[in-house]
């Protein structure tokens, strides 16, 4: 059962808007710190010189305070910010003049009032230099044009992938595995539709529309069109194969998180749950996909080598050809080193975006 309440070791300092109030008291639990008529008062259960008890105190500052202190509960003490409700320094802390027992500087926060006044000297200056800087920024007159467009870009792709992903789905549910094999004459000309408007997303990069750096766009979007309009689009016998349906599938999951992540950025809404989807849902989705195309590619290579055909054949006296098969190969590699780009890419802007936040004070 705990003890008489105590008074813990309290240690403070100041700035001309700021108090800084330590409370030396550690495994704090249930802390009651609250301001009313110019007092703040403290109740805590914690560990300090007395052992494990209940400490608490009170201060009546000595001019007047905003009456909502700021707290932060460390393993080893509390922070308490308490703000004043005119910016000048205090000779003392209290309103009595003889100071508390419990109550001592803190050295390590300590300023004297000139050393204080410099410190908000700088503050201002920084701040109006900061101002100035961005004074000399000049204003984007199609800013809002910008956005605008941006946010009709991602809302058509997001429709169009949707479209794609719900009708793929509803074949499936009502036609099974005999879906697979028409998927291509069911789905082209919306994929198609789609892939040659991401074209556009290589041009936003490379002109700074959005910052997205340019490589692993290019990876995607050309990766992509080489597999839809090559691989499928010059070639009737791959387009009834089942492998057609996963890779169009795999596509449009992935972009059913992105468009609507980035249409809600540009109007400055985040959505946590959508936000979470965008940068974890191509772990898996991203590593199938690639398979996809890659089994596409590979099922495509001995036609290619039957029919000869995008093969090129080098003029006498060399009397050499180039089998497209052959590329199809070195291709092949170049998917799984395009695949570690955007993987990484993608990791780093997860880091970025869902990694662990700083604790703010309460």
């Amino acid at each position: 059962m705990a003890g008489p309440s105590l008074r813990p070791h309290v240690h403070w300092a100041q700035r001309h808007r700021e108090l800084y109030l330590r409370v030396e008291l550690s495994d704090v639990q249930n802390p009651d710190i609250t301001i009313t008529d110019n007092v703040l008062y403290f109740k805590a259960q914690g560990h300090g010189a007395k052992g494990d008890n209940i400490y608490e105190f009170q201060i009546e500052f000595l001019e007047p305070v905003e009456p909502k202190p700021l707290y932060k509960v460390t393993q080893r003490q509390v922070n308490i910010t308490v703000q004043k409700k005119e910016s000048n320094w205090w000779e003392r802390l209290t309103k009595q003049e003889k100071r508390p027992l419990f109550l001592a500087p803190d050295f390590d926060r300590w300023l004297d009032e000139s050393d204080a006044e410099m410190e908000l000297r700088e503050k201002e200056e920084e701040k109006i230099n900061k101002m100035k800087i961005e004074s000399r920024v000049p204003k984007d007159p199609f800013k809002h044009l910008k956005k605008g467009y941006l946010i009709m870009y991602n809302l058509v792709q997001f429709l169009g992938f949707s479209w794609i992903f719900v009708n793929m789905t509803v074949r499936l549910f009502i036609l099974g595995k005999d879906s697979f094999y028409d998927t291509f004459h069911t789905i082209a000309d919306m994929m198609y539709f789609c892939q040659t408007l991401a074209l556009m997303e290589i041009l936003n990069s490379l002109i700074g529309l959005v910052r997205s750096p340019l490589i692993p766009a290019v990876i995607q979007v050309f990766g992509r069109n080489f597999i839809l309009f090559v691989v499928l689009g010059s070639l009737e016998e791959m387009q009834s194969k089942a492998v057609v349906f996963f890779v169009f599938y795999f596509w449009s999951i992935i972009e059913l998180f992105r468009y609507p992540y980035y249409m809600l950025s540009c109007i400055g809404i985040e959505w946590k749950p959508l936000t979470w989807l965008r940068y974890t849902s191509w772990i898996p989705l991203y590593p199938l996909g690639c398979l996809a195309e890659a089994v596409c590619i590979v099922q495509s290579i001995p036609i290619f080598s039957e029919t000869g055909k995008f093969s090129l054949a080098l003029p006498n006296p060399l009397n050499v050809t180039i089998q497209f098969s052959f590329l199809l190969q070195v291709y092949l590699i170049a998917l799984f080193l395009g695949l570690f780009v955007n993987f990484r890419h993608l990791y780093k802007q997860r880091r970025k975006h869902l990694g662990p936040k700083k604790r703010k004070m309460k």
